[in-house]
């Protein structure tokens, strides 16, 4: 389990297709020390296991599955990538619980810059953004955002100078496709209320069924 909250900033070493899906070499830089054989480190927001350790270097097998879902098949030598160690038992929450199982990708439409800050829009699946909702939670490149609007098509975070300097988000541009994972804690909501307002049929929450169900 991670928070969101981006340790270091890598640049990739290689990105190569294998048999079974694809091999990543990144190197740790200073989460290196300490680092061992079957950890987890989340890459860009994805949850990755350490299958070698050549250095300072970690070896990343990536399954078919995995790059079916993420960016990271995209990803080219050189390019920096946001690396977060997993979460100690007795660590603090600084961002929110992220879990590094990326639920889909998006991708940006539009950069608003007013000086240091900026505002990225980013449009999604609408599977994604009906469970998201303006103040809550969402991890984009695995760094923890507050929402800062969401509609059915799109959604807003907001990216204050320290974001833009910790991450990668600054390389960010128009047409860029991003990792997303929605709040776990939004998913069980919305995954309880479907069952409940269904009896079991995928019909999803309808006005009519809240309404049946004591809602107004």
């Amino acid at each position: 389990m991670f928070t969101g909250l981006v340790e270091a900033v890598e640049p990739i070493k290689t990105n190569v297709a294998t048999a079974t899906g694809r091999r990543l070499v990144v190197p740790l830089g200073r989460l290196a020390d300490g680092a061992g054989l079957g950890e987890s480190i989340c890459v860009n927001g994805v949850c990755l296991t350490i299958s070698q350790l050549r250095s300072s270097e970690a070896v990343f097998d990536i399954m078919a599955e995995t790059v079916k879902v993420s960016t990271l098949a995209q990803l080219h030598s050189g390019e920096a990538v946001n690396l977060e160690r997993a979460m100690a038992a007795d660590g603090r929450f600084g961002g929110h619980i992220v879990h590094g199982h990326v639920d889909g990708v998006g991708t940006v439409e539009k950069i608003d810059q007013s000086g240091a800050q900026w505002v990225m829009w980013i449009t999604a699946n609408p599977a994604l953004l009906r469970m998201m909702i303006g103040k809550g939670s969402v991890a984009i490149d695995g760094v923890s955002l507050t929402i800062v609007e969401a509609r059915p098509d799109k959604f807003s975070v907001s990216l204050i100078p320290t974001t833009l300097e910790q991450t990668n988000l600054k390389q960010r541009k128009v047409s860029d496709r991003v990792n997303l994972e929605v709040d776990i804690i939004s998913k069980w909501i919305t995954k309880r209320l479907d069952e409940m307002l269904s009896g079991g049929k995928k019909e999803g929450i309808t006005l009519k069924k809240l309404r049946e169900q004591g809602f107004s």
